[in-house]
């Protein structure tokens, strides 16, 4: 039998291909370094290991996520609701309860269908082209046609097709931050790493799938490609990540189950109750199934929409993007963000922070610093004079420019007239210029490399001796404080070197200073964090950066204090899951973390009942996005990767604007809950009255279309104009809702039960009177109270502790406006002849009405009262009192 070629065979790679020299590299993947693969060899891989693509998850039909939407709980009732309602001849309420039904359906389509694009942005990212050498000769390839053992050229704006492990760099810096977090471009080399261990950010002898070239050049072999690559794992992670539902979805979920079965229950009371009074069983009937279709609130799931989608709107303009209308109500519920720090906490950009010069921290800086600051860069200026080129030089360039020397203007009084560029492996660089009769060449890079090669150190009485181990500590000392520190030196020359080396030009220099470099914090981070500390959320920093820069910024923003550690990545591995939960909800800081140990953070918080915030940029944060309670992703330097996996966008890239969603999020949720208060105490009154009636000895109240118009009149407009009601006082200064808090807490059930036990009440008591004074329009005056009774209810409960003349009477327009709506519309049906016969109403007489409006308004004032109870501590003591 004919062998198959090993070349077929995919070989079981090493567990860590930064260990491993370059000869041993190319000698695993069998491919020669001077010729490459050959294209039949290349042919044979591709066949055997597949195409260098992220696999795409096996999507579920459009018509199966459409039919899908309406499996949910809610969604059933409402469609039983609707059925009940067109067989009793309420049409309007029918197509009423079907557009709702449908609305909800392609709103959960369209964020489904929404979900599924993460994984195609994802793969967008992949570079479409490749330069490969095989056969000897260099070819530009599309690049899902690279293969393991491949030798790809790299240079400066090219993004890294697949995960290379380097045989060749010169001066190659690579930007890593949308994989590892790093704030700054990696110097690449290919000296082997001895740590096995080592997080991504430090393996520098390798280019991942995803990143992107920034300077230099580099040649390496393709060790692994699509799945098998950093950005395929991500890809893996964020395809088994399942979306968690929000605590409004889960909310209204409950509340209609739990409503279904009770209105279910008393209906079949009240019909039973009937039939042993002697009523027609008809009647009995249409007037169960029409309190059935009263008692569900199919406004509620509209409701929430439109509060979601006005708050959303609203949103916009305060520089947030609502990618699922329910983020912004659960951010309201959010206990923990945990918050990337590059870009998103920071400006994303370095600075320079600190100095030392002449035995001084942060002394005034002398002009021959401020030369080698400006004069040894490679800086250039866009059209509009910006500075472009490495962020560290842009900062050392930015900061000679503040004290008044542009290097534009100094490179043409002193021209280079040499240099040496800047080496990973010799950490510097080094510039000669003319300036005058004198030649000067400048000197930057690493203290622990440019330190030894000085003699002296400059100071304003001239140059002494270099205290070479005190600098070190001082260069250490800022490092420690989250800096990155680089050192300056000079030395002048009569002429031109004649050996223009490292070994010759870059010794005998003259110390000048240290810079402290950082991506500063953003101006208004400090006061957003501070913020949700008073809302009682706590901000955590997760970052791939240095623990040093990450506990100095959590420190300036105030996300941790003096005494808070930072935990690194590495330690986080070593700890089992029930170790770190113990102690998750102490840490504020986490550094060096990899992409699923951001997960491991988010699930632990989750595991301990928290309800967790992710925002983030990068390609790394995309799993976590998807996998917290909310992800929130930057419009600006953020991935399409990030966006798609979140919940919403923060358009400004600003950490503040969360602090809006919060706001805006409770704002939200308190208005959902007041309709919830109204809607359940009015269809509560409308059982109470029916309940009650038979047992008091009263012909039933109410008749069918009675209750169909009630909940019309007063379930619609009123109802949805709730959603326009502004924040109330304090609304930032009470902690977060519990995440498995019930949304009757509070006393909202202590007083749909008492209110509604009222309203149903002075209903009956209207009936009574009428009744047995001999009044013919006993049944009006019911139908009567009962609206109106419900529109001083929507009046009172605007605010759960607030005076109705406290607040500004017409901060909600839309309100008023709808109870006036309903006014007139129960007066039409009681004044006008041609609706009297469709209604089943009688003119009430002016004493009547005088009635009806004293004994609704009843109402009113019984809500006031129970809020003047509340301001006083008397009832419903909780924890959201706390500030108010």
């Amino acid at each position: 039998m004919k062998r198959k070629p090993t070349a077929t065979r995919k070989p079981h790679p090493p567990a860590q291909w930064h260990l491993l020299e370059p000869w041993q590299t190319v000698a695993w993947l069998r491919v020669d370094p001077q010729t490459g693969l050959s294209q039949q060899e290349a042919e044979q891989r591709l066949a055997a290991q597949g195409p260098n693509l992220l696999q795409e998850q096996r999507l579920r039909s459009p018509l199966a996520m459409l039919l899908g939407q309406f499996a949910d709980f809610m969604i059933v009732v409402l469609l039983l609701a609707g059925l009940v309602s067109g067989l009793v001849g309420e049409l309007a309420d029918t197509v009423t309860i079907m557009v709702i039904v449908v609305l909800n359906a392609v709103i959960g389509f369209i964020q489904e269908y929404r979900a599924e694009r993460a994984i195609a942005a994802l793969k967008s990212m992949a570079a479409p082209t490749a330069r490969v050498l095989r056969d000897g000769r260099h070819h530009d390839l599309p690049a899902h046609e690279l293969v393991p053992g491949d030798l790809v050229l790299l240079e400066a704006g090219n993004v890294v097709p697949a995960d290379i492990r380097l045989l060749d760099t010169a001066q190659l810096r690579v930007e890593e931050a949308i994989l590892t977090g790093e704030s700054q471009p990696v110097g690449k080399s290919t000296e082997a790493i001895r740590n096995p261990d080592a997080a991504l950010g430090d393996r520098r002898n390798m280019a991942f799938k995803g990143t992107i070239v920034t300077y230099g050049r580099g040649m390496g072999s393709v060790i692994a490609t699509g799945m098998e690559t950093e950005l395929g794992k991500i890809a893996q992670l964020l395809r088994e990540e399942k979306e968690s539902r929000t605590p409004l979805q889960n909310r209204l979920a409950q509340l209609g189950k739990r409503l279904a079965l009770l209105v279910l229950a008393i209906c079949a009371i009240i019909f039973v109750v009937g039939l042993l009074r002697g009523e027609q069983p008809m009647l009995m009937f249409l007037t169960a199934v029409s309190l059935a279709v009263a008692a569900i609130p199919e406004a509620l799931p509209a409701v929430a929409t439109v509060s979601l989608a006005l708050g959303a709107r609203k949103m916009i303009r305060q520089h947030v993007l609502i990618r699922r209308l329910p983020a912004v109500e659960t951010l309201g519920s959010v206990t923990y963000i945990c918050s990337d720090k590059t870009g998103t906490l920071t400006q994303n950009r370095m600075q320079a922070e600190a100095f030392f010069v002449d035995g001084r921290t942060d002394p005034d800086l002398p002009e021959l610093l401020l030369r080698a600051m400006a004069l040894n860069n490679d800086v250039r200026l866009d059209k509009d004079g910006r500075p472009l080129g490495d962020p560290t030089e842009t900062a050392l360039y930015e900061a000679a420019a503040a004290a008044g020397f542009r290097g534009i203007e100094l490179a043409a009084a002193c021209p280079r007239i040499g240099e040496i560029p800047f080496d990973a492996e010799r950490k510097l660089m080094t510039t000669l210029h003319r300036e005058g009769d004198k030649l000067v060449a400048y000197t930057k890079g690493a203290p622990e490399n440019l330190l030894p090669q000085c003699l002296t150190a400059w100071s304003a009485e001239g140059p002494r001796p270099l205290p070479i181990d005190d600098l070190g500590k001082i260069a250490e000392r800022m490092a420690s404080e989250g800096l990155r520190v680089l050192a300056l030196a000079f030395r002048e020359w009569p002429e031109p070197p004649a050996d223009w080396y490292s070994e010759t030009v870059e010794t005998g220099l003259c110390f000048l200073g240290f810079v402290g470099l950082m991506d500063p914090p953003r101006p208004e981070a400090a006061e957003a964090v501070a913020l949700c500390k008073t809302a009682g959320i706590k901000p955590v920093m997760i970052t791939g950066d240095h623990p040093a820069t990450a506990r100095t910024i959590a420190r300036r923003l105030g996300i941790a204090g003096d005494g808070d550690s930072v935990l690194t990545g590495d330690e986080l591995a070593r700890l089992s899951l029930a170790e770190f939960e113990k102690q998750v909800e102490e840490i504020r800081v986490y550094a060096r973390v990899a992409p699923e140990q951001k997960i491991k953070i988010v699930r632990a918080l989750q595991d301990k009942g928290e309800f967790v915030a992710m925002t983030g940029d990068g390609v790394n944060d995309a799993p976590a996005l998807k996998c917290a309670n909310i992800g929130v992703a930057m419009g600006k330097i953020g991935t399409d990767v990030a966006r798609e996996a979140s919940h919403m966008i923060l358009l400004d890239d600003n950490f503040a604007s969360i602090v809006a969603a919060v706001r805006e999020g409770r704002r939200i949720f308190d208005n959902i809950r007041k309709f919830i208060k109204y809607t359940m105490t009015s269809n509560s009154a409308e059982i109470w009255t029916l309940f009650l009636a038979p047992f008091l000895m009263l012909p039933i109240p109410l008749l069918p279309i009675h209750i169909l118009w009630i909940n019309l009149v007063t379930d619609g407009l009123p109802g949805l104009a709730l959603a326009a009601e502004p924040q109330e006082r304090g609304i930032m200064h009470r902690p977060p809702r519990p995440p498995r808090e019930s949304i009757f807490a509070h006393g909202m059930w202590q007083h749909i039960l008492w209110i509604g036990l009222l309203m149903g009440g002075i209903s009956l008591l209207s009936q009574a009177w009428a009744y047995h004074t001999g009044s013919a329009h006993w049944q009006s005056m019911v139908f009567t109270v009962l609206t109106l009774s419900q529109m001083g209810h929507v009046l009172a409960i605007r605010s759960e502790r607030e005076s109705f003349f406290a607040q500004a009477f017409f901060s909600n327009k839309p309100l008023l406006g709808a109870v006036l709506l309903t006014f007139l519309l129960q007066m039409a049906v009681l004044y006008i002849p041609s609706l009297q016969p469709i209604f089943k109403t009688e003119a009430l007489e002016p004493h009547e009405l005088a009635v009806c409006l004293v004994l609704s308004s009843v109402v009113f004032w019984a809500v006031e009262l129970e809020k003047w109870m509340r301001r006083r501590g008397w009832i419903y003591k909780d924890h959201r009192e706390a500030g108010q």
